[in-house]
């Protein structure tokens, strides 16, 4: 075994974690190209390589950010439209339960508290939530998308994609976050990116360089060891 490369690609995986505030930096296109050529090493089921992937910067970035910010903001003013906005599949249970509600609960109330939001301040959290589309400021969306034809384990197959450009980004000392928020708005976001009707968004990730000043890059969420996930059989 070669102790290097293991701790090389140990390091890539254990220091990825979700940014949210983001330098202005640009990315060489180059970069992004070879990122993505890694990443589609990713395995798939007999290898039908289900996934597509809009890398959206510069003006188009700006109009993807500006209508949307757009609609989420009259969402909240109008919370009756929610039924124009619905995501095409349920990332998240219709019921929640322990452990992974009390999970869920301590990390957002870890980021507000980080952040200095305290229960109740709707319009602060409104303001964090829409952070969320404005892509933290990273110069660089991927918006990752499958045709619609395509059965649940071309889910999975896109997500060990998207796990393999977040981890090849980090080994080139970038930064990432991916976001299903996104997926609520899925029309502007399709329509914006000229896809064809019968694809369906995934997710998005946002991608550029930490900014190493900001406090909320700082918050890192904890992981269960081992033991609590796992059963060995013998």
């Amino acid at each position: 075994m070669n102790t290097e490369q293991v701790q090389y690609v140990d390091d890539a995986i254990t220091s990825r974690h979700s940014v949210r505030a983001f330098l202005d930096t640009p990315i060489e296109m180059q970069t992004i190209k070879d990122i993505l050529a890694v990443a589609s090493r990713a395995p798939s089921g007999t290898n039908v390589q289900p996934w597509k992937v809009y890398v959206v910067t510069g003006q188009k970035r700006a109009e993807m950010i500006d209508r949307v910010c757009a609609a989420q903001i009259e969402l909240l003013q109008k919370p009756e439209l929610a039924a124009q906005y619905q995501e095409t599949f349920a990332y998240y249970p219709a019921t929640w339960i322990s452990p992974f509600i009390d999970r869920r609960r301590a990390n957002g109330w870890g980021l507000y508290g980080l952040l200095g939001i305290q229960k109740g301040e709707k319009e602060k959290m409104a303001a964090q939530q829409l952070r969320n589309f404005q892509l933290f400021d990273a110069p660089v969306a991927l918006y990752f998308t499958v045709n619609k034809i395509m059965g649940i384990g071309s889910k999975m197959d896109i997500a060990m994609m998207i796990q393999n450009v977040m981890v090849a980004a980090k080994a080139r000392g970038l930064d990432t976050c991916p976001q299903a928020a996104w997926n609520h708005f899925h029309p502007i976001v399709l329509d914006i990116l000229g896809a064809p009707e019968d694809e369906e968004l995934v997710c998005a990730v946002a991608l550029g360089y930490a900014d190493p000043e900001h406090i909320v890059n700082t918050f890192i969420t904890p992981r269960e060891p081992v033991e609590n996930f796992t059963v060995f059989l013998d």
